[in-house]
C-alpha cells in the first residue's frame, strides 16, 4: 500500500515545471513534489517498517525508513541532468536488519567511540556495551540504528519527515530516559537538512549523527579515491591503536591529514609511513571544524570530476568524522545489485569529539534535565561542468 502526502498547489506547480525542464529519462513525469509512504518490510518482531520517499520541486528524492531512521537512498542529478543514486544501501529491509554496516543510519545515543565502554558522570561510573576492540561504538549493539522510530510527515512547502524515539533509562548502559526527535527535510535547493533534538530526565551524555556512505559517481561506478575533498579544519584528533583519541589536538599542516585545499582522497591515503593511516587503515579520524562551536559553518566540499557532482556539508557541530570505508565488505548486494567493497564510499559524520565523556579538555557532551540538545547538519548538492 502506498500513501501520498501532497503539498500546496504552488509546490506542485514548481515540481511540474522542474520536471518538464529535465531530461525525460531522468524523472518520471507523473511524480510530484511531496511524500510517499510505502511498506518497506517486516521485522523479526513482527513489526512493520515503512519507507518514506521525499521528493522536492527540483526532482531530487530521499528515501527514509523508520527502522533505524535510515537514509536508504538519495538521488541527485549529474552535470548532464541525469539523476542517479549517490549513497550506499540496500533495496529491501532484510539486509539492514541482518548485516548493515551503518549505511545511512541515525547513530546514538553516542556516535563514535567511548573508551573501554565506561565513563563517569557526577561521581557515578557507567558501564556501556562494548562492541569494537573493547570500546563502545555508535550506541552499542542495539543503538538508535536498530530500533523502530515513530514517523510523522511534516506539513510545509518542502517535504519533511519527523522521527521520534525515547531511549529508556539504562538502555545499552546509558542513564536517563532520552526523548529524541530527528527531522529530515529535503529543500527545493537540493539540500538534505537533518535537525536533531533531545531532552533527558537524568544527567546523561549524547552525541547524535548520521552515518550515510556517499559515492558521487552515481551508482558506485568507481571507488572514491578520485573524489576531491576540502575540509574546513586546521586540526584533527590522533588516535591510539583502538581508534580512541589520545587527547592531542594536532595541526594538519605538513601531514597527510591536510585537506584545507582541494585534494583527491587517494593522493595520500596509502602513506605507509604515517602511523595514523596505519591505525585507521586509511582515514577514520575526527577533524575539528574551524569556527564557533554552535554556529552553522562549512564543514566540507566534495567534488567528483566525472559526474560533476558537488556536495557541500554545513553543521552546527564542532567536529566531523571523515571515514573512507576502509573496512567495508559487502555482505549483501547493494542498490541495483552492486557488490560494495573497500573505499567505495566516504562518510562525513558531523558530531562532537569521540570519547568526550572521558576527556575533560574536549567540549562537553553532557545533557541535563531542563536542557535541550539541538544540532543541524545540511548536505547540499550541485554540479560543475
Amino acid at each position: 500500500m502506498k500513501i501520498v502526502f501532497q503539498f500546496t498547489a504552488v509546490a506542485l506547480l514548481m515540481g511540474c515545471l522542474a520536471m518538464t525542464s529535465s531530461s525525460p529519462e531522468s524523472i518520471d513525469q507523473n511524480q510530484k513534489a511531496g511524500i510517499e509512504k510505502s511498506v518497506f518490510g517486516q521485522l523479526p518482531s513482527g513489526q512493520t517498517a515503512d519507507l518514506y520517499t521525499l521528493r522536492n520541486a527540483a526532482g531530487m528524492t530521499a528515501k527514509i525508513t523508520n527502522y533505524g531512521g535510515i537514509l536508504v537512498s538519495l538521488v541527485t542529478p549529474d552535470k548532464n541532468g541525469k539523476f542517479e543514486e549517490v549513497t550506499l544501501g540496500y533495496d529491501s529491509l532484510d539486509p539492514y536488519v541482518q548485516s548493515n554496516p551503518f549505511f545511512g543510519a541515525l547513530v546514538g545515543r553516542y556516535g563514535n567511540r567511548i573508551a573501554k565502554g565506561q565513563f563517569t558522570l557526577d561521581g557515578k561510573t557507567y558501564s556501556l556495551v562494548t562492541n569494537n576492540m573493547g570500546n563502545h561504538l555508535h550506541g552499542g549493539k542495539v543503538g538508535f540504528d536498530k530500533v523502530l522510530w515513530t514517523a510523522t510527515p511534516v506539513d510545509g512547502k518542502e517535504p519533511a519527515l519527523k522521527l521520534a524515539y525515547t531511549a529508556k533509562d539504562g538502555e545499552e548502559g546509558y542513564p536517563g530516559n532520552l526523548a529524541v526527535a530527528v527531522t529530515y527535510t529535503l529543500t527545493n535547493d537540493n539540500t538534505l537538512r537533518i535537525d536533531y533534538q533531545a531532552t533527558t530526565d537524568k544527567p546523561t551524555v549524547v552525541n547524535l549523527t548520521n552515518h550515510t556512505y556517499f559515492n558521487l559517481t552515481g551508482g558506485v561506478k568507481r571507488d572514491v579515491l578520485d573524489h576531491v575533498v576540502t575540509l574546513n579544519a586546521d586540526r584533527f584528533l590522533p588516535v591510539d591503536k583502538t581508534l580512541i583519541p589520545t587527547g592531542e589536538l594536532k595541526p594538519v599542516a605538513g601531514t597527510v591529514f591536510d585537506f584545507t585545499k582541494p585534494t583527491p582522497i587517494g593522493a595520500r591515503i596509502n602513506d605507509a609511513n604515517d602511523e595514523q593511516i596505519k591505525y585507521g587503515s586509511g582515514y577514520d579520524h575526527c577533524w575539528l571544524i574551524n569556527g564557533p562551536e554552535t554556529a552553522s559553518k562549512r564543514v566540507a566540499t566534495v567534488y567528483e570530476p566525472t559526474s560533476g557532482r558537488v556536495m557541500e556539508v554545513r553543521t552546527t557541530e564542532p567536529a566531523v568524522q571523515f571515514y573512507t570505508s576502509n573496512m567495508l565488505v559487502s555482505k549483501a548486494p547493494g542498490h541495483g545489485g552492486v557488490s560494495y567493497k573497500k573505499r567505495d564510499a566516504l562518510c562525513l559524520e558531523t558530531q562532537h569529539y569521540p570519547d568526550s565523556p572521558n576527556q575533560p579538555s574536549f567540549p562537553t557532551t553532557e545533557l541535563r534535565p531542563g536542557q535541550t540538545y539541538k544540532t543541524t547538519t545540511e548536505y547540499t548538492f550541485s554540479t560543475r561542468k
